[in-house]
């Protein structure tokens, strides 16, 4: 099987005999026709890589790195939760950037 560079400077090089001005209709319809297959072709594995980078992104090793992440978020957030037994802490208005006379203290 080509690799994908060998089969992109196959196309290439369809693509510029194509170009050519002394090539016959019979043989740039041929050449066109290769150059469909190849690109096809060339699809298809590039459909295939997107698949395993995909499978790559979403493997364990990845989530261990969003745990842990997602780990810090929950300890920072339960940082800030009330002890047990206070309640829900709504601080909607702080204190220090409360513009004089606005609410009586």
């Amino acid at each position: 099987m080509n690799n994908f560079e060998e089969d992109l400077r196959k196309l290439e090089q369809l693509t510029d005999d194509i170009k050519r001005a002394d090539i016959s209709l019979e043989d740039a319809l041929k050449d066109f026709e290769d150059g469909i297959k190849l690109a096809k072709n060339m699809q298809k594995t590039l459909d295939a890589m997107e698949s395993k980078i995909q499978i790559l992104m979403n493997s364990p090793a990845t989530e261990e790195v969003d745990d842990g992440e997602k780990e810090a978020k929950t300890k920072a957030r339960k940082s800030k939760a009330p002890a047990k037994g206070e309640g829900p802490v709504l601080d909607f208005f702080d204190p220090g950037s409360e513009v004089n006379g606005t609410r009586n203290a």
